[in-house]
């Protein structure tokens, strides 16, 4: 596999082709194949056992309050809520069920009540993203942030900004432990951009997923504990979901902000989206998003066809002459480590 691309790549030469019936045939496979079909069985099955599983622990939560032991459970805790977040994605990219009401049903118990996250405020953040990812002014993902992600990004920092920038590619595992809390913050303060209805459906669950969690660690163990454990929990749930985002496209090609977008959707999502290659462990860690250029071209697709799918999406991409990039899970992290570490190196001159 190719090493990180730099922060001012340009897109790779492939052969040129009729951009608007380059997607096409595929569609046509996919669906032909059935690939584009509801998986209702599937995700009635695996949300009733992530059910279980969340009510287990959290039962196992309470029976062990008193000691120093319920630590433990944070683990399997975040691991669930990783579950759950997967869950909800899906549920926003209407993969679930043929009704979006029925999908709207789905997000909000899942992001807004379990999590504690907005679902209105990621499905915006989100699509943008899908719509042009690793756009520089368009996709959020690559905005400037506490991260910076491009040479350009990284030349405009000052003072601790750019310390941070500095030292990103270093502090980005660290950051990663507060991201289950930043979650929580930036979905109570986009309250403001909703509309009033869906301001109190989404401010009303937010409200009753911290009361309730508060009330259920502060009844099972004495505060201190409750601090302690709320803190374990969201940092490791923080860090196994910042971790199954970050393969996807850090150290990917990045379309010039300044000469335009004309790939074309194909192009568009192949040449910025990258794999991870893996089996059943690898799927169930990243939640099916290690199928991330088949995701981003069929975003409706339910999870479970993603890897049927992919067979007919790399072979149409080779017929194109189009790079299908592909990596292992260690090696998707140093690309994109690497891409960082590079873009930083723009704060130090």
């Amino acid at each position: 596999m190719p090493p990180p691309l730099s922060a001012t790549a340009t897109p790779t030469a492939v052969p040129t082709a009729a951009r608007g019936s380059e997607f096409s045939p595929l569609l046509q496979r996919v669906r032909s194949a059935g690939l584009l079909e509801r998986r209702t069985g599937w995700y009635a099955r695996s949300i009733a056992l992530n059910l279980l599983l969340v009510a287990a622990v959290w039962t196992g939560v309470v029976l062990l309050g008193g000691s120093w032991w319920v630590l433990a459970l944070a683990l399997p805790a975040a691991v669930l809520g990783g579950r759950t977040a997967f869950i909800g994605h899906d549920a926003c990219h209407q993969q679930i069920a043929a009704s979006r009401r029925v999908n709207r049903v789905l997000g909000l118990v899942h992001a807004d009540l379990l999590l504690g996250m907005s679902v209105g405020w990621w499905t915006d953040k989100h699509n943008r993203h899908h719509a042009n990812p690793n756009h520089v002014d368009k996709d959020p993902d690559v905005g400037v942030g506490a991260l910076v992600w491009t040479q350009r990004q990284a030349a405009q920092r000052e003072g601790l900004a750019r310390w941070v920038t500095r030292h990103q590619a270093r502090l980005f595992v660290p950051m990663l432990l507060l991201e289950g809390v930043a979650l929580k913050v930036s979905s109570l303060l986009d309250l403001r951009r909703q509309p009033p209805r869906e301001r109190l459906v989404e401010g009303s669950l937010l409200v009753a997923h911290l009361a309730l969690y508060a009330t259920l660690l502060l009844l099972a163990m004495n505060p201190l504990q409750a601090l302690v454990f709320a803190a374990l929990h969201h940092a490791l749930f923080g860090l196994h979901l910042g971790s199954a985002f970050a393969p996807n496209h850090k150290g990917m090609e990045m379309p010039d902000p300044d000469g335009g977008d004309d790939w074309g959707h194909l192009r568009r999502q192949v040449l910025t989206s990258r794999n991870v290659r893996g089996g059943p462990l690898t799927d169930f860690f990243l939640g099916g998003l290690n199928y991330q250029i088949d995701h981003h071209l069929f975003p409706s697709m339910p999870r479970p066809n993603l890897r049927a799918a992919q067979p007919l999406i790399r072979a149409h991409c080779a017929r194109l002459g189009l790079p299908y990039t592909e990596t292992g899970l260690l090696e998707s992290y140093r690309q994109g480590l690497g891409h960082m570490h590079e873009v930083g190196r723009a704060a130090t001159r």
